[in-house]
């Protein structure tokens, strides 16, 4: 079955597509290269792998506009469900590209001090190491804030699904616990850091939904036309 019959499928492709990308930019690169605590270790590890560290800010950038299709194909499939819900979908993702963007800049600075430009030369080497891991911290405290567009999104498209009478309802449901455990893990990284790790891992269950949901449209897809037939026989 191919796209044209089954648009859901198409989505459900392109968002799996994009998370692949998304967690090797976000998750592999930084847990191979990252030593947190040692900026020298660090330092190392990226100038040693500088084609991974690259292709991980390339990876980030791709999978961030790679995302804005991602929210047009879902807009596509679910604005017959309510077209007001499924633009507010789509705004706050476009609300968040640019702050993915901007946040990148500081791993391009990371890795400019890291390689000692002759501009540099006045500060020492453990300077810059530990200048580039300021930067690299700044980085992921870019993420926390990008993590509450990662959660507010969630929510309309979460009532666009159980709505929708097309995909099962408590994907919806579960959708929107995603989208509170992404904005509370956004909001303990800004107020509590120091738990961020711990209710993360209890946030787990509900973050997940939103992986079984491009996984059940990647598998299943979805068909909102032959509903709309359906509906106007029944009606007849």
């Amino acid at each position: 079955m191919n796209s044209i019959k089954n648009p859901g499928r198409f989505a459900g492709l392109l968002y799996v597509l994009v998370s692949i990308v998304g967690f090797f930019a976000m998750g592999y690169v930084p847990n191979k290269l990252i030593v947190h605590g040692n900026a020298a270790a660090t330092a190392n590890n990226i100038l040693a792998s500088e084609t991974l560290f690259r292709l991980g800010i390339a990876g980030a950038l791709i999978g961030q506009a790679g995302f804005i299709l991602v929210a047009l194909a879902l807009y596509d499939l679910l604005k017959g469900v309510n077209q007001r819900h499924a633009s507010l979908m789509v705004l706050l993702i476009v609300v968040s590209v640019p702050i993915a963007f901007l946040n990148e800049l500081n791993s391009i600075a990371a890795l400019v001090l890291m390689r000692g430009s002759d501009f540099l030369s006045i500060l020492e080497k453990p300077q810059r190491d530990a200048l580039a891991m300021l930067f690299l911290k700044l980085h992921g405290q870019g993420f926390v804030v990008s993590e509450l567009f990662w959660g507010l999104w969630l929510f309309p498209l979460g009532l666009l699904v159980y709505r929708s009478r097309f995909l099962p309802r408590f994907l919806g449901v579960w959708l929107v616990f995603a989208g509170f455990a992404w904005v509370i893990l956004s909001l303990m990284g800004i107020l509590l850091p120091q738990y961020q790790d711990k209710v993360n891992t209890f946030l787990q269950p509900a973050i997940v939904g939103e992986i079984a949901f491009m996984l059940w449209l990647l598998i299943r897809g979805a068909k909102p036309q032959a509903l709309a037939t359906a509906s106007s026989s029944a009606a007849a």
